[in-house]
């Protein structure tokens, strides 16, 4: 299974998908928009560049992130289909459970 799950499984990480999705946005404006430290805010970003759910921009002495928006597309493509191969499992398990049962 992918890292997907462990990135959207934090909060946090799913605010900042959420707001850079929308325009760029520094390290110091998302601190901003958290109650968390600039440190915490920072692992967040680097686990999020690292998964590469977004890009990064530098001007000057400042970072700009926006979501990678074709990346993450595809990561959730491979979730979705991870998804559906375990339901399409437990369906057919299923039928077999209640066909052998009649």
């Amino acid at each position: 299974m992918t890292h997907f799950y462990r990135v959207l499984a934090d909060e946090t990480r799913r605010k900042i998908l959420a707001l850079t999705a929308q325009r760029e946005y520094t390290q110091a404006e998302l601190v901003s928009l958290f109650d968390v430290s600039q440190p915490a805010i920072k692992k967040h970003l680097d686990l999020l560049l690292k998964e590469q759910l977004l890009h990064e921009r530098k001007e000057g002495r400042y970072r700009y992130y926006k979501l990678h928006l074709d990346n993450f597309k595809d990561k959730k493509a491979e979730v979705e289909q991870e998804l559906n191969q375990i339901l399409k499992q437990k369906l057919v398990d299923l039928k077999s459970y209640l066909e052998e049962g009649y």
